[in-house]
């Protein structure tokens, strides 16, 4: 069992305060939604997490150890990270570039052993890119290459997998694809947390809301408890109906809070 926790973690970027004193545990075999409004510390607090910023205070803890003292290669091979917007620099086949998520493992894209050439090709598979693999990544779609390198996070495999807005940048098919590819993943066993903008979207896939405000956590659990009506009046200044679909929320936004 892989364990993530952030004890009393405050993290500064700059002269301000981004997190402050955050405390949490994210489970494995669950799939952990991200929210908050915009500026709440959600990058941040994955960034940590991953080992990718120094705290000010507290500790970023996988298994009981500072993820920031871990060997580079360790942590790599433990925690894939996938960026918010990430870029493709050089025009290699997609199969290349996803297969750059076995270096970690002392694995070379071009002369992967069998158990790499599955990971790969799974990988491709479950954010639906099967037939791309010739393709040059850096003539794709701006969603295509979100998936491509959401295949490469996956293809790590990694036991804990931090995700920074994965279906930003895609079409609504293509959010069920990706998302449901981490919800599988979590299903595996992994630890897997996702900063999501869309409420019912993370209402309907994750196990988990935390709800971040102002680098705190403003609410923690399962998606029904956290997104209420008044806390997402409070935590995103807008008034909000929310439903109910086979016992999940639906978030209908209906109109900004004046003085929000």
């Amino acid at each position: 069992m892989t364990l993530v926790e952030a004890r009393s973690l405050s993290v500064d970027l700059g002269a301000r305060r981004v997190l402050d004193r955050v405390s949490l545990a994210l489970e494995p075999g669950r799939l952990t939604a991200v929210v908050g409004p915009n500026g709440a510390g959600k990058t941040s607090l994955l960034r940590a997490l991953a080992g990718l910023l120094s705290p000010a205070g507290g500790e970023a803890v996988l298994n009981g150890a500072p993820v920031d003292r871990m060997r580079p290669a360790e942590r790599a091979r433990a925690i894939a990270y996938l960026p918010q917007g990430g870029g493709i620099a050089w025009p290699l086949p997609v199969a290349e570039v996803v297969a750059l998520g076995r270096l970690p493992h002392g694995e070379r894209p071009g002369a992967l052993p069998e158990a790499g050439r599955q990971a790969v090709a799974a990988a491709l598979a479950a954010v639906g890119l099967q037939g791309f693999e010739n393709r040059p990544a850096t003539a794709l779609s701006g969603g295509e290459r979100t998936r491509v390198l959401l295949a490469r996070a996956l293809a790590t495999q990694a036991p804990v997998l931090l995700a920074d807005e994965p279906v930003a940048a895609l079409d609504p098919r293509h959010q069920l694809v990706v998302l449901g590819a981490l919800k599988d993943r979590a299903r595996e066993g992994a630890t897997v947390a996702a900063i999501l903008h869309d409420l019912t979207l993370a209402a309907r896939f994750a196990d988990t809301i935390l709800l971040l405000r102002q680098g705190q956590i403003e609410a923690l659990g399962p998606p029904e408890a956290v997104l209420t009506e008044a806390r997402i009046a409070v935590s995103f200044g807008v008034r909000a109906e929310v439903l109910r679909q086979a016992g999940r929320p639906v978030v209908v936004a209906l109109s900004p809070l004046s003085g929000t």
